[in-house]
């Protein structure tokens, strides 16, 4: 069996995931150990917002901006994973008024009115042919 290497995605094709997408994980520091919690978000240009109530999250973006979000997709055959390193800030006044011009809604909750923004240093992705050899011994046992 060969295996295909992984493939690297342009930084357009992970804008094009990005923006096909809407829910991620978001990782950050906090009080000496890294958190990791899904959200949704949305692209705005070349910046991604997501909403937030009081909490961890908020606390982690005003002590520490840097962050990283992560997206991905599995399927039988193939994977992908795309992945943002930047730096997160609160949205105030009119900045925070960009949120309601991108598709970005609350999925629980309707406390969610701090708006955070995420500029990106650097945006990568990678796609995976799979070969899952357990499936196929699997299915002929």
């Amino acid at each position: 069996m060969s295996f295909e290497p992984p493939q690297t995605l342009s930084t357009a094709q992970c804008w094009d995931l990005l923006a096909a997408h809407e829910f991620g994980r978001l990782a950050f520091p906090l009080v000496g150990d890294v958190q990791i919690t899904p959200l949704n978000y949305a692209v705005d240009g070349d910046r991604l917002l997501f909403r937030t109530a009081e909490g961890n999250k908020l606390l982690g973006v005003v002590m520490h901006a840097r962050v990283a979000l992560e997206i991905d997709e599995l399927t039988q055959e193939s994977a992908w994973s795309v992945v943002v390193r930047g730096s997160a800030r609160v949205l105030e006044g009119a900045e925070a008024d960009r949120a309601e011009q991108v598709p970005l809604r609350p999925w629980v909750g309707d406390d969610k009115h701090h708006v955070i923004e995420i500029a990106p240093d650097e945006v990568s992705g990678r796609r995976f042919h799979l070969h899952k050899p357990w499936e196929h011994m699997r299915a002929t046992d």
